[in-house]
């Protein structure tokens, strides 16, 4: 699994269209189930998302053509992580 730590590098281009098109941009990913959870910071000062894509080189791929990305909004640290204990509702993802 993945940690995404996304900050916002320019808060001028975060804009609701620019933030529909990032939403937009990533839904095929969460209804694929690569993408797990993700929502802002608060502060507003980026955002997290929860990934567990087969390969880091896969997520950073996506990640790229990411709207916020592209347009020079934020940008992003991976953290790679083995999940090893959950609630009772998130057993099955322990490996």
């Amino acid at each position: 699994m993945f940690l995404v730590d996304m900050i916002f590098t320019d808060m001028n281009k975060i804009t609701a269209n620019l933030t529909s098109k990032h939403k937009h941009y990533l839904e095929q990913e969460y209804q694929s189930n690569k993408l797990m959870f993700g929502g802002r910071k608060v502060p507003r000062n980026g955002g997290i998302l929860i990934s567990q894509h087969e390969s880091r080189e896969l997520l950073e791929s996506i990640l790229k053509s990411d709207p916020f990305i592209i347009s020079g909004a934020a940008t992003y640290t991976i953290t790679e992580f083995i999940p090893v204990m959950a609630s009772k509702d998130y057993e099955d993802i322990i490996a």
